[in-house]
């Protein structure tokens, strides 16, 4: 009988996943022993990294779309459809329309994040953000015809993409409107959720020293409330108001609504077992990146790692043996400290970040890894 394995989500974690199992059950899957549905709602793999360097003219959106099927190794098969509905223990997923249900083995979630505005009042009326396509290239619009005035980035969404993003904004903002000889006229405040400017303490300490010398102004403990665009104000829950003429926000993120419906987890996470990433409400049903509820934010480069841990156990399932891969928290991350600088950190559970002094080097590190990027999707990195 024909194993059938199902990843939801071809993001970072799902593709690199798909590509891996692709090479690591090759013999199953030339047999027919094994199959390998990768289902997507959209048929281009999306990086959003570029999104960053969108409104500073850096990039263009569509350098982070590559087609999907471009992506995945032949021995996928690629779906381009929505899941409607999860049965954990009937191990089928329904579908939007009339299609037929589809039966699992063992199913993926790696769904990721969305972006949910409304939450805050105000917001999706004014405010921009760089966590989406058409946000980041409204921002770049803004941003060309800003000459002065307070600039205010304010985090209202915890946890989100890639924790290092916001500082990378402020950090590079800084650094373009003094190119331009702008900075002088410019008041740049960052605001953050609780009482540092990120949430792992080291890369806090670390990133408030850069703040001071570069006269980034901040207010921790602002978890945003409301925002008045007539009157160009964000408040916060703790009664602080602050002035902006240009508002950028780091956006309340959610999961997707089937997750919590199927009794996975709250607000659209999978809660897993943070070693071994397999849900804890269900069997034979494992997460990756955004969507696993570990306890920690993800960079980009967690999906990655945690996608070779499920498909060495995934791998150890199908052929009858003890699945012992275990993921240890691994992260890397590049942060960008200007437009021409960057730092980089590496941590786990275990081990703290110690960021590393910004350089150029790193900066070219970064974009370097940026243009590879799409070799480590195709499994080739």
């Amino acid at each position: 009988m024909t194993e059938h394995v199902v990843i939801v989500g071809g993001g970072t974690g799902g593709t690199v996943l798909a590509n891996d199992l692709a090479d690591r059950l090759e013999p199953e899957l030339d047999a027919g022993d094994v199959r390998v549905t990768l289902v997507n709602d959209d048929p281009d793999h999306v990086y959003k990294p570029v999104w960053l360097y969108v409104p500073f003219g850096q990039r263009e959106p569509d350098d982070g779309r590559r087609p999907l099927d471009d992506l995945v190794d032949d021995a996928i098969d690629v779906r381009i459809d929505r899941v409607s509905d999860i049965d954990t223990e009937a191990q089928r997923l329904q579908f939007h329309g009339s299609a037929p249900p589809v039966s699992y083995d063992y199913l993926v979630l790696a769904t990721g994040s969305t972006l949910e505005p409304d939450q805050i009042p105000g917001l999706t009326e004014d405010g921009h953000n760089y966590y989406s396509e058409s946000g980041a290239t409204d921002l770049r619009d803004e941003l060309l015809e800003f000459t002065e005035g307070d600039l205010v980035l304010s985090v209202i969404g915890t946890p989100h993409m890639c924790p290092a993003a916001p500082l990378e904004f402020v950090f590079m903002a800084d650094d373009w409107l003094r190119e331009r000889g702008l900075r002088e006229d410019v008041d740049i405040t960052y605001t953050y959720p609780i009482q540092r400017v990120h949430g792992n303490p080291h890369i806090a300490e670390w990133a408030r020293l850069i703040m001071e010398e570069r006269d980034i102004q901040v207010e921790t403990f602002f978890n945003a409330e409301s925002v008045d665009p007539d009157a160009e104000t964000i408040t916060s829950m703790e009664g602080t108001e602050l002035d902006y003429d240009l508002l950028v926000t780091i956006p309340p993120h959610g999961g997707i609504d089937l997750i919590e419906e199927a009794g996975l987890g709250d607000d659209g996470w999978v809660d897993v077992d943070k070693h071994t990433l397999e849900a804890e409400a269900a069997d034979n049903v494992y997460a990756l990146g955004d969507t696993a509820d570990t306890g920690v934010p993800n960079a980009g480069s967690v999906a990655h790692y945690q996608a070779g841990v499920v498909g060495q156990r995934l791998a150890s399932e199908i052929r009858g043996r003890p699945a012992t891969a275990t993921y240890d928290g691994k992260t890397l991350c590049f942060i960008e400290t200007g437009m021409d600088a960057a730092s980089f950190v590496e941590f786990d559970y275990e081990n703290p970040p110690s960021p590393a002094p910004p350089s150029e080097k790193l900066h070219w590190s970064k974009l370097a890894y940026n243009e590879s990027y799409w070799l480590t999707a195709r499994g080739l990195l």
